[in-house]
């Protein structure tokens, strides 16, 4: 298949690649642009994780307060220059997630912060749904361990899906990888803060008619 100039544009236009690796992607995938999305991604993955071992002490905190000021999250996210602290993509990419976390909840950034005691109960209330439910025995650990994986997705924030992806399929961790790969410096999401309005506070939660009741009965 012929690879046009405005294919090539297209496809750079989708992902930020160069040109060259959006030809190169374009010819081994014959042309299809959403294969091509995918090869490049991969790629830029695989040079993401290059940069891993670099030190990312830069960067900003970023504020999304949910509309009323109900709800607010603060996000830090780290670079490895000033330069890119100030770039509009990441604080931009850092506002996202943000409004992620007011959204979706998650309980810590990364797989490896989720406490083990937590995975275990978790683990053990699975295994207990599957044995009520009469699975066989040998298939429970696989099919325990396909909801953990499940339940990744739910509280491990960089394991959520994306909340700005239109597709809803690339995961928050896909997208800090494509724009590792476009600025060309490591970047990382060291924490988060949710901040509730009233969250542990014991609310006042009083009966009107039997408050007036009670000091009629006084007089």
């Amino acid at each position: 298949m012929t690879i046009t100039a405005s294919m090539v544009n297209e496809l750079r236009g989708m992902t930020g690649a160069g040109m060259m690796d959006c030809k190169k992607a374009l010819v081994e995938t014959d042309g299809d642009m959403n294969k091509a999305v995918e090869v490049l991604r991969e790629r830029g993955i695989a040079k993401a994780a290059k940069k891993q071992s670099r030190i990312a002490a830069e960067g900003l905190i970023e504020c999304y307060i949910h509309m009323g000021g109900s709800m607010a999250a603060l996000v830090e996210g780290n670079c490895e220059t000033d330069f890119v602290a100030k770039n509009p993509e990441f604080k931009e990419f850092l506002h996202n997630v943000a409004m992620q976390v007011v959204a979706n909840r998650p309980l810590c950034v990364s797989i490896d912060e989720v406490p083990a005691d937590k995975l275990n109960e978790e683990r053990a209330i699975y295994r207990a749904q599957l044995l009520n439910e009469g699975k066989p025995e040998a298939m429970i650990d696989r099919i325990v361990e396909g909801k953990i994986n499940k339940y990744y997705e739910e509280v491990v924030l960089l394991e959520q899906v994306y909340i700005k992806d239109p597709d809803g399929k690339k995961k928050v961790k896909d997208v800090l990888a494509d724009l590792t790969a476009k600025i060309g410096e490591k970047l990382t999401i060291r924490r988060f803060t949710l901040m509730i309005m009233g969250e542990g506070l014991e609310k006042r939660n009083d009966d009107f008619a039997a408050e007036v009741a009670a000091q009629m009965g006084q007089k």
